[in-house]
């Protein structure tokens, strides 16, 4: 049965659900690993406080959340699929006003990260963080 996002517990089953799609995927998959390696409890934990302070208004984490991203070797494909898991997931377990925030916040991030990314990478310069 599909509920609304009303607290930490629904981040975390968003959050955990999303990432054991992403770590099967044959696109994304090898990225995150790559990446992350070992600290998969780490990355959960920074991202329950990420969606937590989106979309629950808690203000638990506090970074950068571009800066880990500015030098993947990703590209507008990988975005797409990150969205496609991302609302797959939202889809399969939950409903409501949050929800469809979440789509629409994930998808403006999205589209943030990858001009920023081309931006960097074209004009051979480095983020400041």
């Amino acid at each position: 049965m599909k509920t609304e996002i009303k607290q930490l517990d629904d981040i975390r089953l968003l959050v955990d659900a999303f990432y054991a799609k992403v770590r099967q995927d044959d696109l994304l998959g090898r990225i995150f690993d790559r990446v992350i390696q070992d600290r998969w409890p780490q990355h959960l934990g920074k991202m329950y406080t990420f969606w937590q302070t989106v979309l629950l208004g808690e203000h638990t984490y506090y970074g950068n959340p571009f800066g880990p991203h500015a030098e993947l070797p990703v590209e507008r494909k990988h975005f797409e699929r990150w969205l496609e898991l991302f609302h797959q997931t939202l889809d399969e377990h939950f409903e409501g006003e949050k929800a469809d925030e979440a789509k629409w916040r994930a998808s403006k991030m999205a589209e943030m990260f990858q001009f920023k990314i081309a931006y960097f990478r074209d004009s051979g310069q480095k983020p400041l963080v």
